[in-house]
């Protein structure tokens, strides 16, 4: 497939065929090489901007192919399936069209789990071109990389077992083991602002999960959107309780410094409303919340 340094706009016709990719999965081994995503027509593609000047897009055009950093862990969001090796969930979905964005097909899709606590050095060090997993734009992480978006504005929330009934919001922590991933913004707000509470962390909020599962902490918080995904996958035994207690504004993480690019991918979110909404309702708008896409924060280089 020949790239090209700007992107033209698809026809209706493109966006219907895009859409298959979010019924067909991902990949195995990483890669998102299943044949019914390699085969289907990409996202429809709607950004005009240049992207002349950036470094990311540079590497990737000359080598044919993009890594995306992903959660697989999250149902609804990023999620891998152990079996298939296929990936699926709204994050994956969004990655997937920015992807086209920039000429890149399913077939020469990777993508890569990251910790939550490697985020910012995988895009520094160029090991990954993007990241896409429910990574929060804050201002200290602005310091180390850049944000397209946000793509999706979600708070931290609380997930309980189902029979726990002394957990109602985040007033009732004082004491409690709070379980949440390393390095990322609820353990921080945890730590910061509920200091009777006792964090507890793990890489990944599956292994919360399990915690939660087995007695050994009392709650996992994170965001709402990924604690809705996980009760969903265990109705009987797992509830979030209480209302979300933050703002979260998911972005999509690209290398500091890479104005061209983070500008780019800005136009096409802002221009690509109904792939949004479709992305959105084949994915988390199942859970019964309806949400409208947020307005992109073209912030300053800082």
């Amino acid at each position: 497939m020949k790239l090209t340094r700007k992107a033209s706009v698809a026809g209706a016709g493109i966006i219907a065929a895009a859409l298959a990719l979010t019924a067909c999965g991902g990949s195995t081994g990483g890669t998102d090489t299943s044949s019914a995503a390699a085969a289907a027509t990409p996202y429809s593609v709607a950004s005009s901007v240049s992207l002349t000047g950036s470094p990311t897009y540079d590497k990737i055009k000359s080598g044919g192919k993009i890594t995306i950093g992903v959660k697989e862990d999250q149902p609804g969001l990023g999620l891998k399936d152990p079996t298939t090796g296929q990936y699926s969930g709204f994050d994956i979905e969004i990655a997937r069209w920015m992807a086209a964005s920039l000429g890149m097909s399913a077939d020469k899709i990777t993508f890569q789990a990251i910790p939550s606590s490697n985020r910012e050095q995988a895009l520094a060090n160029g090991q990954v071109d993007l990241y896409v997993g429910t990574y929060s734009i804050t201002d200290k992480r602005k310091a180390l990389v850049d944000f397209a978006g946000p793509y999706f504005v979600t708070g931290q929330g609380l997930l309980v077992k189902k029979s726990n009934d002394s957990i109602k919001s985040e007033k009732d922590l004082d004491g409690k083991k709070v379980c949440s991933a390393t390095g990322s913004t609820p353990i921080q707000n945890i730590k910061t602002n509920y200091p009777k509470a006792i964090p507890v962390e793990f890489d990944v909020y599956s292994k919360c999960i399990d915690a939660l599962n087995s007695g050994q902490v009392d709650v996992v918080t994170t965001d709402q959107a990924i604690l809705l995904g996980y009760a969903a996958q265990d109705p009987d035994n797992l509830k979030v309780v209480g209302q979300p207690f933050t703002t979260e504004k998911y972005g999509i993480g690209l290398k500091k410094g890479d104005t061209a690019l983070r500008t780019f991918l800005n136009d096409t979110l802002t221009k690509g409303k109904d792939v949004w909404s479709k992305i959105y309702d084949s994915t988390l708008g199942k859970s019964g919340l309806k949400v409208a896409q947020p307005a992109v924060d073209n912030y300053p280089a800082s």
